[in-house]
């Protein structure tokens, strides 16, 4: 850490702290997450998951980018250099009084279901999708925090403790460990409804209570969709009936496409629940989708009469936009 000079503290979770740091070198921001544990060995070090990830998952738009990862060998230490955001989806809308403006709130769930199926194509999933792990800069936004993220080929049950209760999934609160990449879209959908609202969707104070409150909102569901779920030990399934209000109930202002995106996120059967790929694909997010179409750098074509020197350095650029190398420094 002699490279960077510590500016101050941006927040502290069970595993790591983030500080804004400097650059001593270039004099640029970073955001440095310090993980609480010690590493013996550089090979541990490569096996953290996030750092894993996030090589596999760079370059993207909508992920954090890590840009180094340091580790001293004599104390254990490791922390990870990455570029720095303004602030995250929490904070955003945490002091307002009035909703953001739907186009506002449209385009950040496109790129957030963008960076979505982006990791999912790439054989990753979440697992903590949740406001404060949305970053934003500059109405760009970011999926961070891959602390907790799986291989979707990864064997069930998965045992650990994963999600924050409140953008909990109904299939990892109903059983042991039985849950697909599917649960990252519910967790997007309890997002997206909290832009929308400025209030968690399903605040539960306990397991229990968060199968109320969505059975509250949702319903319950049928007992064919129950049948699909591996009985947990610790839920009873005998749940009472109840039709539940609805989501448009509680959202009157909004437009019944962004409504019907929301539930498609929203629905109890992850098999009907609507995948990343499929929603950046949705009527709802073509006003996005083609202002991105239309920024995307256009195909330049040399012909014989091009600058020869000008085209070499046009193709170098190029090649050296590959695959960023993570260097880790002891």
């Amino acid at each position: 850490m002699n490279k960077y000079k510590t500016i101050h503290k941006i927040g502290e979770g069970t595993f790591s702290e983030v500080v804004k740091t400097q650059s001593l070198k270039d004099g640029n921001y970073y955001a440095c997450k310090k993980m609480k544990q010690l590493y013996k060995s550089i090979e541990q070090v490569n096996n953290v998951r996030e750092i894993q990830a996030l090589r596999r998952l760079s370059p993207h738009p909508n992920i954090l980018t890590l840009h180094e990862v340091l580790y001293d060998r004599k104390s254990g230490c490791l922390a990870l250099i990455c570029e720095l955001m303004d602030m995250n989806i929490y904070e955003l809308i945490r002091e307002r009084r009035q909703p953001l403006p739907e186009n506002k709130i449209r385009n950040y769930m496109y790129q957030l279901c963008k960076s979505l199926e982006h990791i999912h194509r790439n054989g990753i999933f979440h697992r903590d999708v949740k406001p404060e792990n949305i970053l934003i800069k500059q109405d760009v936004l970011k999926l961070a925090d891959f602390g907790s993220c799986r291989s979707v080929f990864s064997k069930q049950p998965y045992t650990e403790y994963i999600s924050t209760r409140w953008y909990r999934a109904p299939e990892c609160l109903l059983t042991d460990g039985y849950y697909t990449y599917k649960m990252d879209l519910w967790s997007a959908g309890c997002v997206f409804y909290e832009i929308c609202s400025l209030h968690p969707l399903f605040p539960g104070l306990n397991e229990l209570d968060q199968i109320s409150k969505i059975h509250d909102i949702l319903g319950t569901p049928t007992s064919a969709v129950l049948r699909k779920f591996k009985q947990s030990r610790a839920m009873n399934f005998d749940f009472s009936p109840k039709k539940g209000s609805g989501i448009r109930q509680l959202l009157p202002g909004l437009s019944s496409d962004c409504i019907s995106v929301m539930s498609a996120m929203l629905e109890y059967d992850p098999d009907d629940r609507l995948s990343a790929s499929k929603a950046i694909q949705n009527p709802y997010f073509e006003e996005p989708r083609t202002l991105e179409k239309h920024s995307l750098p256009r195909k330049i074509g040399f012909t014989e009469k091009s600058n020869t020197a000008a085209s070499m350095n046009y193709l170098m650029r190029i090649a050296g936009q590959g695959r960023r190398q993570v260097n880790i420094s002891f």
